[in-house]
């Protein structure tokens, strides 16, 4: 059984893996009976803030049964069901989701199609139908925070987001104005912790330096660092704390050893505007630098870019992790990067945080 470590999205196949039998020989039109067992590790995985689609090698009219059935429909996102190679489905999946082909685990009986994946896709993982009590049981006793019970509900919320978009009559810009989007920003309360800790854990295209959430645990309980979170609303809901910074404030100059921020954020302003609010309160405490801790990493392209355009410059090896660390530093006197015209931030007054 592989390992659990990383997974973000569960993709079953149907015949012989989610049901008995084979969906396109029933003469009436429907589907098997769902196997209780798989339902059952579905719900489990979805507590466990991991997510469930569908990759299966059949006609296109199962995907049609498949999403009119309310059972199937609201457990499964992104679900490929057509003749297309696994590795292609499981591509479009990842795609559709927003997540690295190596956070998907497929769950398959076929061993040929587990082979398949497994050559065609180096880092996504796979596992047969008898495996899945081990991978369950992998998760038994982690934490689990509010935002990953609700994370199938975020996901739906995003795809009606970008539905919205699709149809929405004027610029990108506009559509941001119009959904309204908002910005919390502030102290990390303890109740905020396992998120933190997860973000650390989770999120590489908009993590700064791969720190490890035991780094970041031990960091934060010997004192002398900071933990500051931001959560993000707009019209369609509560997208929950989508950043966390761990901050080394000193009297000259704030160090941020790890930035990391939910990918679902990505391209709304929410990664730049979380960073110049850590720039304020850095020059609000009378600091005159402030300063972050990079491993660049082919995943983090993006957030490289962010700290370049908010005149962050490469200078001495960092404090992180890995000898490719290194420290990004600007003056906090002058002009800092501007705010996004169409999200609204609203920082938490000293002394409170989100978990208040």
């Amino acid at each position: 059984m592989p390992s659990a470590d990383g997974v973000k999205c569960v993709v079953w196949d149907l015949d012989g893996t989610l049901w008995d039998g084979v969906a396109l020989e029933r003469a009436d039109g429907g589907l098997p009976e769902v196997r209780p067992d798989m339902l059952a590790a579905v719900d489990t995985l979805a507590g466990h803030g991991v997510l469930s689609s569908i990759a299966s090698r059949s006609a296109p009219e199962v995907l049609e049964r498949v999403t009119r059935d309310p059972r199937l429909a609201s457990r499964f996102l992104a679900p490929q069901i057509s003749w297309q190679d696994k590795s292609q489905a499981l591509r479009a999946i990842a795609a559709d989701l927003g997540v690295a082909v190596g956070s998907l685990l497929l769950v398959d009986d076929s061993p040929y199609e587990r082979a398949e994946v497994e050559a065609l896709l180096p880092g996504a993982r796979t596992a047969a139908p008898q495996d899945v009590p081990a991978l369950l049981d992998a998760l038994t006793g982690r934490p689990v925070t509010p935002e990953a019970r609700a994370r199938a509900g975020l996901y739906r919320t995003e795809e009606a987001r970008r539905r919205a978009g699709e149809r929405f009559e004027g610029g990108r810009e506009e559509f941001l104005r119009w959904c309204g989007m908002r910005m919390e920003a502030g102290a990390a309360g303890g109740a905020e912790l396992p998120r933190a800790l997860e973000l650390a854990e989770r999120t590489h295209r908009l993590n700064s330096s791969g720190l490890d959430r035991e780094r970041v645990r031990v960091l934060v309980e010997r004192g002398g660092h900071r933990l500051f979170t931001a959560r993000m609303t707009d019209r369609f809901g509560d997208y929950g704390i989508i950043g966390m910074a761990l901050v080394r404030p000193g009297a000259a100059e704030w160090s941020v050893p790890l930035l990391a921020l939910s990918c679902r954020i990505a391209g709304r302003g929410a990664s730049v505007a979380f960073l110049r609010w850590l720039m304020e309160q850095a020059r609000s405490a009378g600091a005159d630098t402030f300063a972050l801790d990079l491993r660049p990493t082919e995943a983090n392209t993006e957030l490289r870019l962010l700290c370049r355009q908010a005149g962050l410059r490469a200078g001495t090896d960092g404090g992180g992790p890995a000898p490719s660390t290194v420290t990004l530093s600007r003056t906090l006197h002058g002009d800092l990067p501007p705010w996004p015209a169409w999200l609204q931030v609203r920082p938490l007054p000293i002394g409170t945080t989100h978990d208040r």
